[in-house]
């Protein structure tokens, strides 16, 4: 019989179960084997241990001792970003319907729009880094956006001021509104207007909040005689009787 034979023997067959040297010789060598084995794949998972381990099949990030700064770090300029540093705890549904009920925009619209004024470089805006970044840049935001999302949200807000301006302007020039009317239009305006750049962390004084109601007032009294020119351009005066030209 050759070496390879059972150990143990059926009671009777002594002769060939080898002597206790031999048997032995042969446990020692088949450990032998299985630590030759074991050391060639020592880091081969079985049963469950693949399926309760969480690190395996995540790619080797370099560091496996769950330092924290090994994680992906926060860019400088975005950690120190504290736009809207005033908003910390607003709910995203509160800020909206402040908006929507004072605006045509609504907030995603809003803090997209901001960032993407801050954090624009000479090749264009930044958005992947605001999409990425945007819940540790504004505090009502809850979910990272793709970059088309951000350029997304920047077009509506852009598309949605070009229409809110176009009303605006036809109501000022159409003769809708008395001078006297037109200013508490551009008081109310204005007033929500300065709220919105002081929720960014704009601080106004009160002599630059006067002085640029007074520029605001100023420019639309210009619209607005400018605008009763154009409209009445080739008719008689309602008030002398003359003709009205377009450099009156």
């Amino acid at each position: 019989m050759s070496d390879d034979a059972p150990t143990t023997a059926p009671d009777g067959d002594s002769d060939d179960a080898g002597s206790p040297t031999q048997r032995s010789d042969s446990r020692e060598s088949a450990a032998a084997d299985e630590a030759s084995t074991a050391a060639a794949q020592p880091d081969a998972p079985e049963g469950d241990e693949a399926a309760e381990d969480p690190s395996l099949g995540v790619p080797d990030d370099g560091d496996e001792s769950g330092d924290p700064s090994a994680q992906p770090r926060i860019p400088d300029d975005v950690r120190k970003y504290d736009r809207f540093r005033k908003m910390d705890g607003a709910q995203y549904e509160r800020v909206n319907e402040f908006l929507r009920d004072r605006t045509y925009i609504t907030a995603r619209e809003w803090a997209i729009a901001r960032l993407c004024a801050d954090f624009r470089t000479e090749t264009g805006v930044e958005m992947t880094k605001i999409g990425e970044n945007l819940p540790d840049l504004v505090p009502f935001m809850t979910d990272t956006y793709t970059p088309q999302a951000v350029n997304q949200a920047r077009s509506s807000f852009e598309e949605k001021v070009r229409t809110a301006g176009a009303t605006f302007l036809y109501g000022a020039m159409s003769d809708f509104f008395t001078a006297e009317e037109l200013d508490e239009v551009m008081y109310e305006t204005t007033e929500v207007a300065k709220f919105l750049l002081e929720v960014e962390g704009v601080d106004l004084s009160v002599e630059e909040e006067l002085e640029a109601e007074d520029r605001i007032s100023a420019v639309m009294r210009d619209v607005r005689e400018s605008s009763e020119q154009l409209r009445h351009e080739g008719t008689e005066c309602p008030h002398c009787g003359e003709e009205i030209a377009a450099d009156d």
